[in-house]
């Protein structure tokens, strides 16, 4: 069954809102810090999570305090900010898509060109923290899919630096085009910094699907209001099947697989490619070498994606590489039910991930980005790592028998 995320955002969403509920899923805040140190903010931002009351509710609550302010960042400062920092590949290229779509946004609402764009309220160290923390949460987290709610995005006027505005702001209003979206209680509900989180990451909006919860948790806004409590829900688990629609075979999920032959393009453009189709919501993106017509070697691109995903997809594949059309081939994909869960070894803390089939541990295998990180940290060979994970692991979950978390 796939592992779905549900967000609700009854009282809208920000980013330090949804950034604090996926620490409250799990996302450790150790991790957090990392991203911090690597975007160069280390000393510029703090972070600190404590438990907040908002009418009645206890939330997680994520302070990200900057220090000092500085002038407001460009587009092009915040992308050699990224570019140059030492993120993994996946999370830089998402988060780099997600502030080039904000830029583009700002261009349209100010009729200046992209490079020219100033993000004001959105060029903050905690812009960046809520941004590229968020996107490396989404990953260590893992959800195949993300629904949510339509949007709160609230009532009445905000103050920002174009003077007082009415909700939704411009850039949230922009940002939400195609969401089902509603305005209730006074105030902005909705920061720009939240729409564009919510609509990258959900896949659809609409009710709580049917699933089997295994974790939630509650995050608070800064603001405490008397009339609502001002907090974010989210809930994580296992997708599950009406009952007529149980049976022991595994649900097949429709997908497209985009293909494309390329004979003429420099093969170290490949890992550009596939990182930026990943960073889209590829599921899946290889090259398989090939021999073209008159005997030319080439290479098929394959890319496995949801047909709301096509698109996106698509754009990047004709634009970043030089073929000249692709294919669309309808198929399904199979999957064993995935958990991560984590291990201490000697090594530090590795996650590994658990395969399920019918409620019984099927594979596990560790992490390799944990792995790679702890070898080099420790000056330690890879396999050792890898080894230590396995060991560590087999005391827990073996395969054959039940799943436990």
């Amino acid at each position: 069954m796939p592992r779905i995320l549900y967000i609700d955002c009854f009282s809208g969403v920000s980013g330090d809102m949804l950034l604090g509920a996926l620490i409250g899923l799990g996302y450790p805040l150790d991790e957090l810090k990392k991203i911090v140190a690597a975007c160069g903010l280390e000393g510029e931002v703090d972070l600190s999570v404590d438990t907040a009351m908002r009418c009645g509710v206890s939330a997680t609550q994520l302070h990200v305090s900057v220090r000092h302010t500085r002038h407001h960042r460009a587009w092009q400062d915040i992308r050699g900010q990224l570019e140059s920092a030492a993120l993994d590949p996946i999370v830089r290229a998402k988060a780099l898509a997600m502030f080039e779509r904000l830029a583009a946004c700002e261009a349209e609402i100010h009729n200046k060109p992209v490079e020219d764009v100033h993000f004001h309220e959105l060029s903050g160290a905690d812009t960046i923290v809520d941004i590229v923390g968020a996107v490396a949460a989404m990953q260590w987290l893992a959800p195949d899919r993300v629904v949510a709610s339509p949007v709160n995005v609230g009532t009445g006027t905000v103050k920002c630096a174009h003077g007082e505005l009415p909700v939704p702001a411009p850039a949230t209003a922009a940002l939400l085009r195609g969401v089902p979206v509603y305005g209730r209680f006074e105030g902005e509900m909705t920061t720009p910094t939240g729409a564009l989180l919510i609509t990258e990451f959900a896949h659809e909006f609409g009710p709580m699907p049917l699933m089997v919860t295994t974790g939630d948790a509650v995050s608070a806004g800064t603001r405490d209001s008397v009339e609502h409590p001002n907090v974010l829900r989210v809930f994580l688990g296992r997708g599950a099947a009406d009952e007529e629609e149980c049976g022991d075979t595994l649900d097949a999920e429709d997908m497209l697989e985009i293909q494309a032959n390329i004979d003429d393009m420099n093969p170290q453009v490949y890992p550009y490619v596939i990182e930026r189709l990943l960073a889209a919501g590829a599921r899946d993106a290889f090259v398989t070498p090939v021999v073209m017509k008159k005997g030319r070697p080439g290479h098929l691109l394959h890319v496995l994606c949801r047909a709301a995903g096509r698109d996106a997809v698509l754009d990047i594949v004709l634009r970043e590489t030089t073929t000249l059309g692709a294919r669309e081939i309808p198929c399904s994909r199979v999957c064993l039910e995935r958990h991560m869960c984590s291990v201490e070894t000697v090594y530090g803390p590795i996650r590994m991930k658990i395969g399920v089939l019918d409620g019984c541990v099927a594979n596990v295998m560790p992490e390799y980005e944990d792995c790679a990180a702890a070898a080099r940290d420790m000056e330690a060979p890879l396999r050792a790592v890898m080894d230590a994970a396995l060991v560590a692991a087999a005391a827990f979950w073996k395969p054959g028998e039940p799943f436990h978390d």
